[in-house]
């Protein structure tokens, strides 16, 4: 039997990567894992909470160690953590170890999506789209470094997103 493939996600936050992972692993009879829920689940813990009790290099060391853990499994669709790809030993393991997409949206339909979510500490001020435009000016060209694919989310559903992906990567 042929060898179970990877896919994992990278983008900003609001580019649907959880909400179009889920329907890719449906779609591609996969398991799927959000690296962000499973720090949570192990944790006992929401994101923000860590973010306030251990600042955000704790939380990356965390995030760092789930998804070189869950990056070891096979036949899996992995929604990372916007900020997953600051870290160069992640970029690595994605590569590595499956198909790399990045869901790329605009700064708008970020502000849009993440306005009312509370779970998402580096948002939590009053300028959301200020911190919203730096994390894409450090982010972007690391999600295109590591990615094997591009696609656009803004204006479509997450299904069609989902079977865009199934499409370019042929599985």
């Amino acid at each position: 039997m042929a060898e179970k493939r990877n896919v994992f996600l990278v983008g900003p936050m609001g580019a649907g990567k959880s909400t179009i992972g889920r329907h890719l692993a449906d779609e591609l009879h996969l398991d799927f894992f959000d690296s962000d829920q499973e720090i949570e689940r192990r944790t006992g813990a929401d994101i923000s909470w860590i973010f306030d009790l251990e600042g955000e290099e704790g939380f990356r060391k965390r995030e760092e160690n789930i998804i070189e853990e869950l990056t070891e499994k096979q036949g899996i669709v992995l929604a990372t953590g916007g900020g997953s790809v600051i870290s160069k030993k992640i970029r690595n393991h994605l590569s590595a170890r499956g198909i790399v997409v990045y869901l790329q949206t605009t700064i708008d339909k970020q502000v849009a999506r993440t306005q009312r979510d509370k779970r998402r500490p580096l948002l939590q001020n009053d300028k959301p789209e200020k911190v919203l435009v730096e994390l894409a000016s450090e982010r972007n060209p690391l999600y295109e470094e590591v990615a094997d694919y591009v696609v656009d989310t803004d204006d479509q559903s997450a299904r069609a997103v989902a079977n865009q992906i199934i499409n370019k990567i042929g599985l």
